[in-house]
């Protein structure tokens, strides 16, 4: 079978004929439609991720196919179902193998794309916004990224679970697709003041933050008293040292958030959260915005759209 795959930290990553696997106990084998890009599969290459796997390795955290083999010891899903899988890597191949406890049937309407699109983004929005951050109706919420993998789930999350939404994003048209997901007030990162834009409309109770540097401490000095704000990611390549006094002076709170984390230490979260957005999408509340669909060849493609921060939503890699 064909992998997009990486030697060592030194290499570039190329796609490569390797063995198909076969499933281990507690494993389910998947004939692979689609695989989502994030942010994470960068680092990865760089060997800068907190799970990085040791090398060689098949890039692809979030794949959407159909069941092929069990595992020993394995009950279901059954074979032929369609599912979607956070596997940490794996995913951008024609077949794996991975955790059947981690597999989530799709309902009948969700195509493989919007699948593989799917839990990592709408997922890190909602556990950081409803488990973490216990945003409330009425409440402003600041979405840092606005139209980035995350950021644009979270908008649209934000304003489902009745918040007033300002949407931060670099361009005109990067603002757009956050309007279209629901944003009820647009800042241009580009051109405009992120602290005195949010003052002007109130400053805000909640900051989702996957971007990091200077839009963390300009969203910091936007916050009410009690505001929360939530570090995703440092997509801007700094992380922020925060000045504890600032926290002190208005009541604020930081928080962390590793969505991939939850499976380890506390996975009924992540099980949940899943189950409540899987009824969204069946219900038509949540529509994924996939930028670029790329067929497993144009892997590289697709990467080098998100490092060059020109795809917005997700970038999504078929396998044919």
């Amino acid at each position: 079978m064909r992998a997009f795959r990486i030697d060592s930290h030194d290499t570039t990553a190329t796609l490569q004929d390797i063995e198909a696997p076969r499933p281990a106990a507690g494993e389910i084998g998947l004939q692979i439609h689609a695989c989502g890009l994030n942010f994470a599969d960068l680092l990865m290459l760089k060997g800068e991720y907190q799970d990085t796997p040791d090398t060689p390795f098949t890039l692809g955290m979030e794949v959407a196919g159909t069941v092929e083999a069990l595992g020993d010891g394995v009950e279901g899903p059954a074979i032929g179902s369609r599912v979607a899988v956070f596997g940490g890597q794996g995913g951008l191949a024609e077949r794996g193998c991975f955790p059947a406890d981690r597999a989530v049937v799709l309902p009948d309407q969700m195509s493989f794309t919007d699948a593989a699109a799917f839990q990592i983004a709408y997922g890190t929005s909602h556990v950081g916004l409803d488990h973490k951050a216990r945003l409330q109706p009425g409440e402003t919420l600041l979405v840092l990224g606005a139209a980035g993998g995350v950021g644009l789930t979270a908008v649209e999350i934000g304003k489902l679970m009745g918040a007033t939404v300002i949407a931060c994003a670099r361009g005109a048209d990067k603002l757009e697709v956050a309007r279209k997901a629901g944003a009820d007030h647009l800042i241009d990162a580009e051109t405009e003041d992120i602290r005195e834009a949010c003052r002007a409309l109130g400053g805000v109770d909640v900051v989702y933050d996957p971007v990091g540097g200077d839009q963390f401490k300009s969203a910091m000095r936007a916050c009410r008293p009690e505001a929360r704000i939530l570090t995703i990611g440092f997509a801007s390549g700094e992380v922020p040292k925060i000045p504890a006094n600032h926290l002190l002076v208005k009541n604020i709170s930081v928080l962390g958030l590793y969505w991939g984390g939850y499976l380890a230490f506390r996975p009924q979260v992540v099980t949940d959260s899943l189950a409540q957005l899987f009824a969204w999408y069946a219900d038509g509340r949540l529509k994924p915005h996939v930028s670029h669909i790329l067929p497993l060849q144009k892997a590289q493609e697709g990467l080098d759209l998100m490092r060059a921060r020109k795809s917005t939503g997700k970038v999504v890699i078929t396998t044919g």
